[in-house]
């Protein structure tokens, strides 16, 4: 009752994700997962054949490749080895067909769908330097279906949020709290340095060369998290509003 009198401080309101919004969730996290994996494949495939002094560059067709590398001594690999590359390969390549069902499957819905969330996604692909995984992720766990009021709310449900210490005498900056959605923070920092590239003469990219564009790579490492709280308030003015973040272009085509 006292909330709904105005007294807003009396509780923070949760915003739960509808059965719909939280769905929508599966699709990219399910190939984030699946991309992570099939690196390993690689690494495996890679370890088995060093161990017996053979190294390849690629593994395009390398069934037809074991039947012709040969050991130090000329020998061909042994069949216990060849058996076990070629199990790890049919993982590796089980996990590269999932790969494009799932990339599929986003393009047909990036295509064909009227959902709201998907038009923010393909508002988003307008700017020059942000794409679809970028894109697919930050509206569906981020700005599909969460209601912000303020810059604060944005950066601080990223974990983007200054922790400073106080103690008597002695004051510090700690870095920012992580405490927020870590799938989020990590592709608005990706999509930070993509920024720095494709829109080099926005008014965010020129605010990083002025604060941090001489610094080492420390600096830089904490430049670009500033970079990122700064573009992932821009973003979601722009979906709400329209407005383009500051000397910022779209793509073309």
């Amino acid at each position: 009752m006292r909330y709904e009198q105005g007294e807003r401080q009396v509780w923070r309101v949760v915003n739960v994700p509808s059965v719909e919004a939280e769905d929508q969730r599966h699709l990219h996290r399910d190939l984030e997962t699946l991309k992570r994996e099939r690196p390993s494949t690689t690494t495996r495939i890679k370890g088995l054949l060093s161990s017996q002094g053979i190294q390849v560059t690629s593994l395009t067709k390398l069934p037809e490749q074991l039947d012709a590398l040969r050991l130090w001594d000329g020998s061909p690999i042994p069949p216990g080895l060849r058996q076990r590359v070629l199990r790890v390969y049919a993982h590796h390549q089980f996990l590269s067909e999932q790969i494009a069902q799932v990339e599929a499957e986003r393009r047909a819905l990036l295509d064909d769908s009227t959902d709201s969330s998907i038009d923010k996604i393909r508002q988003l692909m307008m700017l020059k330097g942000i794409g679809i995984n970028g894109s697919w992720l930050l509206v569906m766990e981020f700005f599909g279906w969460r209601e912000f009021t303020n810059r604060r709310e944005v950066g601080g449900l990223a974990g983007f949020t200054p922790t400073p210490y106080q103690s008597g005498e002695s004051a510090r900056e700690q870095g920012i709290s992580k405490s927020g959605n870590r799938h989020v923070r990590w592709m608005t920092t990706e999509l930070a340095w993509s920024w720095l590239r494709y829109q080099p003469d926005s008014a965010l990219s020129e605010w990083f060369r002025e604060r941090f564009g001489n610094g080492g790579k420390r600096l830089r490492r904490i430049g670009i998290v500033a970079v990122a709280r700064k573009l992932l308030i821009a973003l979601w003015r722009f979906l709400e509003t329209g407005v383009l973040p500051e000397g910022a272009v779209l793509k073309t085509g």
